[in-house]
């Protein structure tokens, strides 16, 4: 063996090793502390042998990338939708658009069940379900002239599983974003520091599109660095606007007033070339997201904290106070997009194969960014589990699970074995510029506790109050690039459908269609967005339950269209990569969603709810403030037992719909034609290495 092929072998085998030791130490240790540095051991040294070895096998066995072949991008060069880009600013948009509320929310809420559950799913997930699914979809799209995940669907399976699949994408793609919406409202909401941060970065990225595009084509170095100093430079001034008495007024607005602004921004996301807000946008943001999960990852390195939750809790038996729901199968829907999200399929089948200018960066793109997305839901375990669990606990249970009072809520929270008192929680939010902490519950505020803790430990122990605010703005901006490109890609979709109906209308180069079925895609979510910030008992609120469930079934669709495109294109034999993860998924939300319809636990089952608060109205055993609030209450239980009985519905339609089509074409009987684009050569010249 020729000494330069042992090294690679020694080297490889040494990094499985280090990756197994770590894995070993995380998942056998009990009743001992974890330290936290096993756990970016173990997560490096599973992603590096996913990219090498697993992505190398989808790319050159299954999916036979061909760098040769000419693109979407610059077959239909249209200057707005459809513009060949540089492979790094592809992926700082992918990565931007994908990575949203979940690898960061998910993660710090599944830490109820202990820190081995998620984790272990985060790891496992993301290299064998959720990056192939990235992966593999945005092949398929390339392929076919950058088409939806909807369009495939009901191209690949014909019409009544590509009926199912429009109609359930388009829907839970609605409700997505109008739930990264309201997440994003609630993080900038009074805050002037991250208001006037995250619309600092719409005229930075106008002016790095312009300047890519017309003043210094090509200039990509140039231009990130002049971005890249820019934003530093508005995070900066955020913090600056902040403690202004005038001037933070300007950026201090109540929900409804941000609702509408980001529904006047998600419409000019949608319509405005890709080249000048969108895509400059997202790369940029990149940056900021990169960078500060890489100084979270180096403040790990040298502080090496020890974990302080459990492997195991109590709670995995469904009586946790965050969410009820036992570890099965609730671990899996919380952590979503840490692991496997099908919103991530929507991008891979929307924007990015609009923009990738060579079919051999799929790789990078698809598999590489969904790697460094769940790469993010670690640090974000890190960060929740090194939190001392009293304090966790108290953060993240609502007020109705532990009490109003601070003095209830500490005792029953020490009640569980985790022991916190209320001048240990005051100090905690005084540090960190806070009234209280009690009770801030859906996992922002406890995250930016514990990165604000670990920076603060790191970088400055004097700043948590500063390193707070920036983690909590850090959020918004991360969650606010997912909506931008999701409305983009719900455009993309509903052209698509019209396009069935009336040709013109699905045309993405006829500008009147593009302002039509954008605006249709922002009244739909917007609707939901606003009435969730007007109506805290109902809207988009009552829709948050549905957000992992819908998230999850989405992905099992995407890969029912990826596994009949494999077997149609002769790969029968390799259909395993996504029909595995595909099984696994169907299992998953069904138990999820079965439970939440029909478990008689009130805290899980939506009709078991909606059941008791009608019996106690008609008996008059409700306050008078509950009496006026059940009605409502009792209208989104039975809306979100609806929705998750037409979710459940249509995947197991998608799911019957692929099992027959897969046997017709390994039968030999009739089947929709494949509608793969006849392969055309690239004629692009640029070779993107002019820095």
């Amino acid at each position: 063996m020729p000494s330069r092929k042992l090294t690679v072998v020694l080297t490889w085998s040494a990094v499985a090793l280090l990756g197994a030791s770590a894995l070993g130490g995380i998942a056998l240790n009990r009743g001992e502390s974890v330290n936290s540095l096993w756990f970016v051991t173990a997560a490096v040294c599973v992603y590096a042998l996913g990219y090498r070895f697993y992505s190398a096998f989808v790319a050159t066995r299954v999916l036979l990338l061909d760098a040769g072949r000419a693109t979407p991008a610059e077959r239909f060069n249209d200057g707005r939708d459809f513009v060949p880009t540089h492979r790094w600013v592809v992926f700082g948009h992918h990565f931007a658009a994908i990575a949203g509320p979940g690898p960061l929310i998910g993660p710090t809420l599944a830490a109820q069940f202990g820190y081995l559950p998620g984790t272990l799913w985060i790891l496992i997930g993301a290299v064998f379900g959720g990056c192939v699914q990235d992966f593999v979809v945005l092949v398929c799209s390339i392929r076919r002239d950058g088409r939806s995940l909807g369009q495939m669907a009901r191209d690949e399976l014909g019409p009544i599983g590509g009926s199912a699949a429009l109609v359930g994408v388009m829907a839970i793609m609605i409700i997505l974003i109008a739930v990264l919406g309201l997440v994003v409202v609630n993080a900038m909401k009074h805050s002037p520091w991250a208001t006037s941060t995250v619309a600092a970065t719409i005229p930075i990225a106008v002016l790095i599109g312009l300047y890519m595009r017309e003043i210094r084509p090509g200039r990509v170095i140039e231009a990130t660095l002049i971005g890249v100093t820019l934003l530093i430079l508005s995070v900066a001034g955020g913090g600056w606007i902040d403690h202004h008495p005038a001037i933070r007024t300007w950026f201090d607005y109540d929900a409804p007033t941000l609702a509408l602004m980001i529904i006047a921004y998600g419409f000019a996301a949608a319509v405005l070339p890709v080249w000048l807000l969108l895509a400059p946008r997202d790369y940029l943001s990149t940056f900021m997201k990169l960078g500060t999960i890489a100084a979270l990852a180096v403040a790990i390195l040298i502080l090496h904290p020890d974990i302080r939750m459990p492997a195991l809790t109590a709670f995995i038996d469904g009586t946790g106070p965050i969410f009820g729901g036992k570890l099965f199968p609730f671990v899996f829907i919380t952590i979503a997009c840490g692991a496997i999200s099908g919103f991530h399929a929507l991008i891979s089948s929307g924007t990015t194969p609009k923009l990738l200018a060579n079919e051999a960066d799929a790789r990078f793109i698809g598999y590489g960014a969904m790697m460094m997305e769940s790469f993010v839901a670690i640090m974000a375990m890190i960060a929740a589990t090194v939190l001392d669990p009293g304090i966790y606990f108290a953060i993240n249970s609502p007020a109705g699970v532990v009490g109003k009072e601070a003095a209830d809520a500490v005792a029953t929270i020490s009640s569980w074995g985790f022991p916190v008192d209320v001048g240990q929680m005051a100090t905690l939010a005084r540090e960190m510029g806070e009234a209280s902490l009690f009770a801030r519950t859906g996992g922002a505020p406890s995250l930016a506790v514990g990165m604000a803790s670990l920076f603060a430990s790191a970088f400055g122990d004097g700043l948590l109050a500063l390193w707070y605010h920036f983690a909590i703005m850090f959020e918004a901006l991360f969650i606010l690039t997912t909506l931008d490109a999701g409305t983009r890609v719900a455009r993309f979709m509903l052209q698509d459908m019209l396009g069935n109906w009336h040709p013109v209308l699905g045309r993405t180069g006829w500008y009147p269609g593009v302002l039509f079925s954008s605006a249709l895609v922002v009244a739909g979510w917007g609707y939901f967005l606003y009435m969730g910030t007007i109506d805290p008992l109902g809207g988009i609120n009552s829709l948050w339950p549905l957000f992992g469930i819908a998230n999850q079934m989405l992905a099992a669709i995407a890969l029912c269209v990826a596994t009949t495109i494999l077997v149609k294109t002769g790969k029968a034999s390799y259909a395993w990569i996504t029909a595995l993860p595909l099984s696994w998924l169907i299992v998953v939300t069904s138990s999820a969603a079965w439970e939440k319809l029909f478990s008689p636990e009130l805290r899980v089952g939506f009709l078991a709810h909606a059941r008791d608060l009608g019996d106690k109205l008609a008996a008059g055993l409700l306050s008078a403030d509950q009496a006026a609030k059940a009605p409502q209450l009792i209208f989104n239980d039975y809306l979100d037992a609806t929705l998750t009985a037409v979710f459940m519905g249509l995947s197991w339609i998608l799911a019957a719909d692929t099992t027959r089509v897969c046997y017709c074409v390994l039968a030999g009987r009739p089947h929709p034609p494949s509608s793969e684009s006849p392969r055309i050569p690239s004629r692009l010249t640029e070779n993107w290495v002019r820095d």
